[in-house]
Parts: structure tokens; sequence; C-alpha cells
């Protein structure tokens, strides 16, 4: 893995939604290698570079929680702001007493998580964007508690709490093999006209998913 690094995430609740579930949100039983990648990016995330999720070992016993949440049930549309942007004209606003409804949601609690991941380097740096450069900057930032944005477990009012692990061995809530079916590993931006989920099959053995040869299918 080279130029890796290790990090121990956790928090009250998190929600990484299944696609299938289009009114309630119903979380996956753990949390995906997009959302990973995403708390990574959160913390510190450059073009130069992209992050790669390797492992994620499963620290505390899967738990699932029902929660009712007030939410705005519709959006601003982004071309009438586009139009509003360039013609001078008026966005009509949302009103949340008049937009308000209840949404269930099936969430995860108290989830910790450990992360092994790595970076690579993309043609977009220049000759001083060394990988020992990024390395560093990481391991700094994440032993300083730093980001660029609160990282959260799939909704922004679950926060994440992270810090660099450096034990040698990790003990994870579970032995044996559990299939946990497909679920989602990423989208696939190669064509932006044409942007598509990526999934893989979920095989968790002894508390420990490893992503490498995970068979993705699109």
């Amino acid at each position: 893995m080279g130029f890796g690094v290790r990090l121990e995430i956790w928090g009250d609740y998190a929600l990484f939604c299944r696609p299938e579930m289009k009114v309630e949100r119903v979380s996956y039983d753990v949390i995906t290698a997009s959302a990973a990648r995403g708390i990574l990016e959160a913390i510190y995330y450059k073009p130069e570079f992209r992050w790669i999720i390797d492992k994620i070992y499963v620290c505390n016993p899967i738990q699932f929680s029902n929660i009712r949440r007030n939410e705005i049930k519709a959006k601003v549309n982004a071309r009438n702001i586009r139009t509003a942007m360039t013609t001078g004209g008026i966005v009509s606003p949302i009103y949340a007493s008049e937009e308000i409804q209840q949404r269930a949601s099936m969430v995860l609690k108290n989830v910790r998580y450990i992360i092994d991941a790595h970076f690579e380097l993309t043609n977009k740096g220049g000759i001083e964007d060394t990988k020992e450069k990024h390395y560093n900057i990481a391991l700094r930032r994440i032993r300083n508690g730093q980001y660029f944005h609160q990282p959260y477990f799939g909704c922004r009012e679950f926060p994440v709490s992270f810090r660099l692990f450096e034990d040698e061995n990790v003990t994870t809530a579970y032995s044996g093999v559990q299939d946990l079916g497909y679920m989602l590993y990423d989208m696939n931006y190669t064509d932006l006209e044409d942007i598509r989920p990526m999934f893989f099959r979920a095989c968790m053995s002894d508390g420990v998913i490893d992503l490498h040869d995970c068979g993705v299918v699109q």
C-alpha cells in the first residue's frame, strides 16, 4: 500500500441510503466505500490525487434505529437559478411551513469503523506534487483533527469523529463470514452524460470488508 493511512471513525448515528428505497430512507448495514472516501476527502483533498479505499473494519455491532424527521419536500430548480443569474430574474423562495413533511429513516447507531486507504496521483499535478508531500500533509491534518468541511456519516446531522489509528492490531465486532448482499461501490463519471452507479457483493470476513477484487458491476 506504500503511502496509505489507517483512519478510525465513529459517531452516534449514520445513514448510508439504499438506492432501492425511494420514499423512506433505509441504511446499508455498514458504511459504503464512497462514503468512506468522502470522509477522507473532507479531511484532505486535492485534484492532484484520489483516495482509494482498501479495507473497512467493522468495530461495533451493527445496530439499527428508527427516527422521524421534518424535511422539505420541494427543492429549488437549478435551471431557474442559472436563468436568474444570467438574466437578472427572481427565483421563487421555498417556505418551509408550506413544504414541510415528516419522513421516517432506518439509521445505524453507535457506529465505529477503521478504514485502510491509500491514494494515487492523477495527471493534474506538477513536478512538486509527490506522494511523499501529500502523504505528510494528510497525516498532519488527521493528527491535528483538521478538515476542509465537517465529515459526516451520510447526512450532515450525523457528524464524524476521527483519529489516526496507529495500533498494530484491529479488534472487530464479528467473526466468521457474513454476506451483506450488493452494496454501492461508487459512481462512474467516465461519461458525464451517462453517470452510472457501480455495485459490489459485500462479503464481511471476521468483521473486515476487503475491497480488493470485490467484483464491481454496473
